[in-house]
């Protein structure tokens, strides 16, 4: 669908960010995007920038990514929809979700090789969130317990998360706090294989260091 600039303008975007969005047509070049974003390895502490905070800082993590996403869909027609992950003894995900027809992908913001794109193939959320479940890991375990349903960020004021100045923890309260469900169950939780030496060592391949700096390993 062609880029909204009555909306851009009533979100108040400025001229540069207008521009940013108006290149980010499908999926794939949002995603495109936010990949080549260095990763934010939060060296003051925790953040949660907003879109404004995070394209003029250029980085993002997980849900600063997903933020940007869910607001170019919007711009271009779509939902904003986004998916929270919660995890046991791990950090939760948040991605973009976006629909081809009748099938489901996910845009998504990580700096390992693991909680990246999904192609839409799959036939409702729950099948996508399962996609992630063998690679939501912390060392030998699998971690993820709990996928929220699709969450619509689009119906939240722009000055919550688009254009808010400081951290968004109220727009994450509102993304934790909504609807969730299990994945697993505990009885399946405890039957959970451990990951071999090989899938270990994989955690260890990183797109960006610790000063956004892209590794020599994962240059294009």
């Amino acid at each position: 669908m062609a880029f909204d600039r009555e909306l851009a303008r009533d979100i108040g975007l400025t001229r540069d960010e207008t521009a940013v969005f108006r290149k980010l047509r499908r999926p794939e070049d949002i995603q495109d995007f936010i990949t080549a974003m260095p990763s934010n390895a939060e060296p003051d502490g925790d953040t949660c920038h907003s879109v404004r905070t995070a394209l003029a800082k250029n980085c993002c993590h997980c849900i600063e990514g997903a933020f940007i996403a869910a607001c170019a869909l919007m711009l271009h027609g779509k939902p904003a929809l986004l998916m929270d992950f919660q995890a046991h003894g791990d950090d939760d995900h948040v991605l973009a979700l976006f629909r081809a027809g009748r099938y489901w992908g996910a845009i998504s913001k990580s700096n390992s090789i693991w909680l990246r794109w999904r192609d839409p193939i799959y036939k409702n959320p729950r099948e996508l969130a399962m996609s992630y479940f063998h690679e939501y890991v912390l060392g030998p375990g699998k971690s993820l317990r709990r996928v929220s349903k699709p969450f619509n960020i689009g119906v939240y004021d722009p000055a919550f998360w688009i254009t808010c100045e400081t951290d968004c923890w109220d727009m994450a309260g509102e993304i934790d706090d909504a609807p969730h469900f299990s994945l697993i169950t505990p009885a399946q939780a405890r039957l959970l294989r451990k990951r071999d030496r090989i899938e270990v060592h994989a955690d260890s391949i990183k797109e960006f260091d610790d000063n956004g700096r892209r590794l020599p390993a994962i240059r294009p």
